[in-house]
């Protein structure tokens, strides 16, 4: 299973799209991944508010599956595995809210983040079947009425949805695998689903065995991860994401049962760079078609990505506001919780939006010289990362609003804590 790609390389729907999704938090008193509350009505006494530090590592998390996805550095799986962290905030946010009746979260979890997965694929499947795609005629989909009844999965993510691994041409306005890097995210989605789905029973595992529970996804990750035991197909890819990143989820638990803070920190980070080892080591002897990626190596992702939001939770300060020169970043802290299913969800898709763009650049006419041409083609990738930002904008403002109606808010445009006032609402 390859984890993560960029915009000229293919994926699987059972791949990371490193795609943090992942990656904010609704309401307050319903938080979840998928979308952040207002700061402003977030309380102020010590427990009931936000967390800001989470708040940012949920930022980082969601630039650095943008900048993946954009350039396809591998190290960056290894600077900051964005999925790991992400599937754990998204774990300790769980197990806050499962305080209350489990059926009631879960149905709460499943209104905020599909609305948002519809708007996407509604855009989606117009465009593939504008394009020519018929599911019933697709063979990879066996050209039948079953096989094509997978569509539902772009509606409620319980599998991976299909698309045809090429469609239209190289000279159209997206290149031919563009409904593969479209759908890749959605493996995201489909693996917080069934973590949702299955936090009550982990939760209530974990309160009574915690170690064991905590520990059982990497030696799932050891079985199905390592080829000892092979699940073919798409439910081979779904067990291997949920090994993989389960021991990040459980760590949200014992971040928010307070568990991990019990362990000496010594103990706790020696043990954590023991597992971090272990998984560097794995992965020299594995390496993938793209070297260092971890995402390409499902028993290094899972002991590298545990390791580090070990560290990463065991030294978790309680912030209510972003301290010192981090405040200047306040505001696209909140906007990025806010919006954080929006822009996980479209980035890719965006991505290759940038380069029609940059095509209409050749026909200016001062780039008819072979030296403006080569510079041009030489700034293609740096122009790419420019253009991405403001299209992300213009998507959080014609889609986001969406994550506000799933969470039974009014709308908002651009909710970055600021009033319409312009006053700054105090966030905690």
């Amino acid at each position: 299973m390859t984890h993560g790609y960029t915009t000229g390389t293919n994926q699987g729907s059972g791949s990371d799209p490193e795609s943090t999704p992942v990656y904010g938090i609704p309401q307050q008193r319903e938080q979840e991944p998928e979308s952040a509350p207002d700061p402003a009505k977030a309380k102020t006494k010590p427990g009931g508010g936000r967390d800001r530090y989470l708040d940012l590592l949920r930022s980082i998390a969601l630039v650095r599956v943008v900048v993946y996805h954009l350039f396809g550095w591998a190290w960056l799986s290894v600077l900051f595995p964005s999925m790991g962290v992400m599937f754990a905030l998204a774990g300790s946010l769980m197990a806050r809210s499962l305080n209350r009746p489990a059926l009631g979260v879960i149905k709460g979890r499943l209104r905020r983040l599909l609305p948002p997965l519809w708007a996407f694929s509604a855009v989606v499947l117009v465009l593939m079947f504008a394009m020519g795609w018929n599911p019933l005629k697709d063979p990879d989909l066996g050209g039948t009425w079953w096989g094509a009844a997978k569509v539902f999965d772009y509606l409620v993510p319980f599998g991976a949805p299909p698309y045809p691994e090429h469609l239209g041409s190289e000279s159209g306005l997206l290149e031919s695998t563009w409904a593969d890097q479209a759908a890749g995210p959605l493996w995201y989605l489909r693996a917080y689903l069934w973590f949702v789905i299955a936090s009550p029973l982990l939760l209530w595992a974990f309160r009574r065995v915690p170690w064991a529970t905590l520990l059982a996804p990497l030696l799932l990750t050891a079985v199905v991860g390592t080829g000892l035991v092979t699940i073919p197909g798409e439910t081979g890819n779904a067990v291997s994401d949920f090994a993989v990143y389960g021991g990040c989820w459980v760590l949200g638990f014992a971040h928010h049962e307070g568990v991990l803070k019990q362990v000496p920190r010594y103990l706790a980070v020696s043990g954590a760079t023991v597992i971090m080892g272990f998984g560097l080591w794995w992965a020299s002897g594995h390496l993938g078609p793209d070297g260092w990626d971890l995402n390409d190596i499902p028993l290094a992702q899972a002991t590298w990505s545990f390791g580090i939001v070990v560290i990463l939770l065991q030294y978790a300060p309680s912030w209510q506001e972003l301290p010192g020169r981090l405040a200047r970043w306040d505001k696209l802290v909140t906007l990025s919780n806010n919006r954080a299913v929006t822009i996980y969800l479209w980035h890719n898709l965006l991505i290759m939006a940038t380069v029609p763009i940059i095509d209409q650049l050749y026909n200016l006419p001062f780039m008819e010289s072979d030296s403006a041409t080569a510079l041009l083609d030489k700034a293609d990738m740096f122009l790419m990362f420019i253009l991405i930002w403001p299209l992300i904008a213009l998507a959080i403002l014609a889609f986001g609003w969406i994550e506000d109606i799933a969470a039974k808010r009014g709308p908002r445009l651009w909710p970055n804590g600021v009033s319409g006032g312009g006053s700054r609402r105090r966030g905690t």
